[in-house]
C-alpha cells in the first residue's frame, strides 16, 4: 500500500481503557482495501483513529495486497489462491484484521479457508485469519463494545446497507448505533436501505444496463427521503452511487460512515473537489 499510510504503521495506544478491556484484541492490523488505498485514502485514517480511540495499537502491514475478490468473483482461483497467500502472510501474528469494507473483511473471513482445500498447512493458516478478521463497524460494536463516539456532523443522513456486509457479516445495527451518538446529526432511512446499489464488483462491468437501472432505482430511493448526506460501509458502494447521484445534478454528499465517526464531515465529500458544509445542498 501507498506510503501515505506509513504513518500509521505503529500508533499510540489510547492512555484510557477499563481493566476488562485487557482480554479484547489490541494489536489491530488495518486492511486497507485497493479503493481506499487509491481513490479515499481519508477512509483509512478514519478506521485508525477510530480504532485507536478504542483503545487499539493499529499498523499497517506494507506487504499487504488486494483481497482477491476480482479474480476470485471471475473465477480465477490459481491467481486469488496466490493473493491469498500474500495477504495471510501479510497479516500473521496480529490480534484481529479490521477492513472498513465488508466485502473485502467477508473475502478474508469467508472465503479463504476454501482456496485451500487440497493443502492442509496452508487452510489451517487461512482459517486462523478468517477467525481473526472483522468488518471496522462490527469490530467496533461487536468486540470492543464501542457505544459511542466523539463526532459532530450537522444534518440528515441516509444510510445504505451494502450488500458483502449485510448478508455475510450481519452488518446492520451497529453502524446506525454509532451514529445515533453523533452530534447534529439525524438518521431518515430509506424505503430499501437494504437493495442492492447495482455495483457489485464486476457485476457493473459485466451487466452495465442493468447495474445502472439498479443504482438508478437506488438513487431515486435516496432522494425520497430528503437527507443532504449519504453513507455506506463500502467504497466500491459509495463510488457507484455517488457517480449515479452527480450525473443526475443530485446535491446529496456522499461519505463513508467511518468519515463521519471520526469527526472528518468537513473534507470534500466523495467525488467533490473541495469541501462544503457538511450536508449542505
Amino acid at each position: 500500500m501507498h506510503a501515505i499510510f506509513a504513518a500509521a504503521n505503529v500508533v499510540a495506544v489510547s492512555k484510557s481503557f477499563s481493566e476488562s478491556s485487557r482480554s479484547r484484541p489490541r494489536r489491530v492490523a488495518l486492511f486497507v482495501t485497493c479503493l481506499v488505498d487509491l481513490f479515499r485514502p481519508s477512509v483509512g485514517f478514519a478506521a485508525v483513529k477510530l480504532l485507536e480511540d478504542a483503545g487499539c495499537t493499529v499498523e499497517v502491514p506494507p506487504l499487504q495486497v488486494c483481497c482477491g475478490q476480482p479474480a476470485y468473483n471471475s473465477g480465477d482461483r490459481a491467481t486469488t489462491r496466490a493473493i491469498a497467500a500474500q495477504v495471510i502472510d501479510a497479516f500473521e501474528g496480529y490480534d484481529a484484521v479490521v477492513a472498513p469494507s465488508g466485502s473485502c473483511g467477508g473475502m478474508l473471513s469467508h472465503h479463504y479457508p476454501g482456496l485451500f482445500d487440497d493443502d492442509p498447512v496452508m487452510k489451517a493458516r487461512a482459517e486462523r485469519l478468517a477467525g481473526r478478521s472483522y468488518e471496522l463497524m462490527a469490530f467496533l460494536v461487536d468486540v470492543l463494545g464501542v457505544t459511542k463516539v466523539t463526532a459532530r456532523y450537522d444534518g440528515v443522513v441516509t444510510y445504505h446497507d451494502s450488500c458483502s456486509g449485510l448478508r455475510e457479516l450481519g452488518v446492520k445495527e451497529q453502524p446506525r448505533r454509532l451514529l445515533g451518538s453523533v452530534d447534529g446529526l439525524s438518521l431518515r432511512e430509506m424505503k430499501s436501505p437494504e437493495v442492492c446499489c447495482g455495483f457489485g464488483g464486476t457485476f457493473c462491468v459485466k451487466y452495465p444496463e442493468i447495474s445502472n437501472a439498479m443504482v438508478g432505482e437506488k438513487s431515486a430511493d435516496i432522494a425520497s427521503v430528503g437527507a443532504g448526506t449519504l453513507l455506506a460501509g463500502d467504497l466500491g458502494c459509495l463510488m457507484n452511487m455517488a457517480g449515479k447521484l452527480q450525473r443526475e445534478g443530485s446535491p446529496v454528499q456522499v461519505r463513508h460512515v467511518a468519515e463521519v465517526l471520526a469527526d472528518m464531515g468537513d473534507i470534500a465529500a466523495i467525488g467533490e473537489a473541495s469541501a462544503r458544509k457538511p450536508g449542505a445542498h
